[in-house]
């Protein structure tokens, strides 16, 4: 059972990290074509100005992974069958918190 949830957890790793590559990829060929076209107006400064990194997208996978660890080490103490659906429930749930977290945190810094 545990080999199923770290190969399941070593493939989710890999798409995150294979994603996180290509988007960066992606702003920074964004970036230099704008900065590249010639005289920079206002409403591309406040493009650049999105794109460039707030650690809103590290707090995001941060708040994700940890809850995701803490899933798993929540499932290892747990008594279940061995054909129970139980740790892949709360693995879930976890998961869920997490993105719950960040939505928190990044909505009350809004606010202020």
């Amino acid at each position: 059972m545990h080999e199923r949830i770290a190969a399941i957890a070593a493939v989710v790793v890999v798409f995150i990290i294979i994603a996180v590559v290509i988007t960066a990829w992606y702003n920074y060929r964004l970036k230099k074509r704008i900065i590249d076209s010639g005289p920079i107006d206002n409403d591309a400064i406040n493009f650049l100005k999105k794109l460039i990194d707030s650690g809103a997208e590290q707090l995001k996978w941060g708040c994700v992974l940890f809850m995701s660890g803490l899933g798993l080490v929540v499932t290892h103490y747990l008594s279940y069958d061995e054909d129970s659906v139980l740790p892949y429930g709360i693995e879930i749930m976890f998961i869920a918190a997490g993105f719950l977290i960040y939505y928190f945190i990044i909505t009350l810094k809004q606010k202020h």
